[in-house]
């Protein structure tokens, strides 16, 4: 089973930008399809973005789409989020997953996640 730890968190203001990274580790990364959810206080987990295993296909939330990227580096086992014109509704912590299955915007469909990073954005 694939280890995960973010990094990247932090205090932005709205309009900035952060870039979250999630590395992975075992010899099976290069086969995980992966992705990143989010979780805000008092709210449900809620799907990010997510990437097959190869890199060639991803799919975004309709509320980050055109914002947010989501990308991989199978060499390094590293998987990133870059996330540009932050909103205050972005504010969450943001985890990221994995899975040796098709894409998935379920976190069921995820048996392998990380502790999270903090995402703060002021308005």
């Amino acid at each position: 089973q694939v280890q995960l730890v973010e990094s990247g968190g932090g205090l932005v203001q709205a309009g900035g930008s952060l870039r979250l990274s999630c590395a992975g580790s075992g010899r099976t990364f290069s086969m995980y399809t992966m992705a990143w959810f989010r979780q805000a206080p008092g709210k449900e987990r809620e799907f990010v973005a997510t990437i097959s295993w190869g890199g060639g296909s991803t799919t975004y939330a309709d509320s980050v789409k055109g914002r947010f990227t989501v990308s991989r580096d199978n060499a390094k086992k590293f998987v990133y989020l870059q996330m540009n014109s932050l909103k205050p509704d972005d504010t969450a912590v943001y985890y990221c997953a994995a899975a040796l299955r098709p894409m998935s915007d379920r976190p069921d469909g995820f048996g392998s996640w990380g502790q999270g990073t903090q995402v703060t954005v002021s308005s």
